[in-house]
């Protein structure tokens, strides 16, 4: 009963914190509609340093360190997929967005192969091939070519791979809420750094990662406050479901994430995926699973 009870709870974290997961999506879309995807991507991540930065002031952290460049890799890693993730969520269909960043637990698979020594089984190695296939039903590329939209999407879900990945081995040395600070941290500063070189030296092919600083009015307060506290309370969540059952289960669940976000961005306007395109979705979710279940 008491396993049951877990796996009910584990489950029941992961769909609330899928639904949080896309509702920020929205807000993020909204967003996108007043300021550029770096200032979205700046107040996402300065509620991050908020809350983790006074955790650790109530509770300061026991790490042994010694791995700094990995520890800025990761940030740098995760706030880059986030930029790239938040400039398709202003530009495609919300659902297409998520999915490509949905990708991730397929890439992390590869690079845990490559860099942590971690064997593949072939159940795993089909996944990967499937999630590839999912990749270019949603693209639908022209030719050879993807679309600026499809790379940085697959750069989504590359970025947030190699900071997971990253993550493995920081776990070693660093408290979890150090980790996440790194990400949060990364993630504020590098914005205003970009801020002052877009001012001076700004190029248009660069603009998912250039902006200017707009301050909020109005409801665009609404947006960006929700979007701080539902990115903070979906990652929390989140984290209570991996803490509730087993990993595999709870990464499977985290898909419908997916399902949530296509509801949701046909509420804003988007329109609905067309069968090659959910065709790709299915293939994704599909490898996501057999990636999590081998797990």
């Amino acid at each position: 009963m008491k396993r049951i009870k877990e796996l009910d709870n584990g489950v029941k974290y992961m769909l609330f914190a899928s639904f949080l997961f896309a509702i920020m999506g929205a807000f993020a879309k909204l967003a996108s509609e007043h300021m550029s995807s770096l200032e979205v991507v700046f107040f996402r991540n300065i509620f991050g340093v908020v809350f983790i930065g006074y955790a650790l002031y109530k509770t300061p952290m026991t790490s042994k360190g010694g791995k700094p460049l990995l520890l800025f890799f990761r940030g740098l890693m995760g706030f880059l997929a986030l930029l790239a993730y938040f400039y398709n969520i202003a530009h495609i269909p919300l659902g297409d967005a998520v999915t490509y960043s949905k990708t991730a637990p397929i890439f992390t698979a590869i690079f845990a192969w490559l860099f942590l020594n971690e064997k593949l089984s072939l159940n795993s190695w089909i996944a990967v091939f499937i999630g590839f296939g999912g990749i270019v039903f949603i693209a639908q590329p022209s030719g050879i070519a993807f679309s600026k939209y499809d790379l940085l999407g697959i750069f989504s879900g590359v970025g947030a791979a190699l900071a997971y990945t990253s993550v493995r081995e920081l776990r070693n040395y660093y408290d979890t809420r150090m980790i996440v600070l790194s990400f949060t941290l990364v993630g504020t500063i590098v914005p205003l750094l970009l801020f002052i070189i877009s001012k001076y030296f700004y190029m248009q092919e660069l603009d998912f990662m250039m902006g200017k600083f707009v301050m909020p009015k109005g409801v665009v307060w609404l947006y960006v406050i929700g979007l701080g506290a539902l990115g903070t309370m979906s990652q929390y969540y989140m984290t209570k479901a991996y803490g509730e059952t087993k990993a595999g289960i709870v990464g499977a669940v985290s898909y419908t994430n997916i399902v949530f976000a296509i509801l949701v961005g046909v509420v804003l306007g988007d329109s609905l995926p067309s069968f090659v395109t959910t065709c790709g979705i299915a293939l994704v979710v599909m490898a996501g699973i057999m990636v999590a279940k081998a797990k």
